[in-house]
């Protein structure tokens, strides 16, 4: 069942390898690193009060008209900015396997020191923030699918994990509710059918 969510903010951070590269740069520096914000495969987004495994998939289709004017790049989804798109220092775009991030990281002080973190191996993790236009819950595969984004604010390399798994619980118990009522209501229409139906046979 999808249904709009209001245009929520979410972030989701996933392992990544976000790697310095020589070959195939797709920015000239020798700064440069590249790696996917997120994937188009179904991931463990994080584990129920049951110990069950919830997953989420991103559909390809769910960035096709997704607002991405001046993205930027950060530390922990806050403070400084290390490289932005208007500026030419960051590309984020879409291809088969996902979303695509490539960045100039030598541009300030700042900047060097993250990318000497991130080849380091001391910066593990990316995470990206975005709006929700339309998502849904399968109770079955314990899957959330994002369906619609509207904006994609920035890419972040993380130093922790931020999914915020109560917020997740809160509107995956929201969808089930509205689920549960929706077929409650149609049995009692039923109901009432069959009720109407009977009436008229015995007049």
């Amino acid at each position: 069942m999808a249904k709009p969510n209001h245009s929520k903010i979410q972030m989701r951070s996933i392992p990544f390898q976000m790697n310095p590269v020589t070959e195939n740069k797709r920015i000239d520096t020798q700064y440069y690193v590249e790696g996917y914000a997120t994937t188009f495969k179904p991931y463990v987004l994080y584990r129920d009060y049951e110990g069950n495994d919830v997953y989420e998939l991103i559909e390809r289709s769910s960035l096709d008209n997704a607002d991405m004017n001046d993205i930027i790049f950060q530390f922990d989804h806050g403070g400084m900015v290390y490289a932005r798109t208007s500026n030419g220092s960051l590309i984020v775009e879409v291809d088969e396997h996902g979303l695509f991030v490539a960045a100039d990281l030598g541009r300030t002080e700042a900047a060097k020191r993250l990318y000497d973190s991130i080849q380091a191996g001391m910066v593990t993790q990316m995470s990206w923030r975005y709006m929700v236009d339309e998502e849904s819950y399968d109770r079955d595969t314990k899957t959330w699918t994002t369906r619609k984004v509207s904006k994609i604010y920035d890419v972040s390399a993380v130093s922790i994990p931020a999914n915020d798994q109560t917020s997740i619980e809160a509107r995956a118990k929201s969808l089930m509710d509205e689920e549960r009522a929706k077929k409650e209501n149609e049995k009692k229409r039923e109901r009432l059918s069959l009720l109407l139906q009977i009436k008229e046979a015995i007049n």
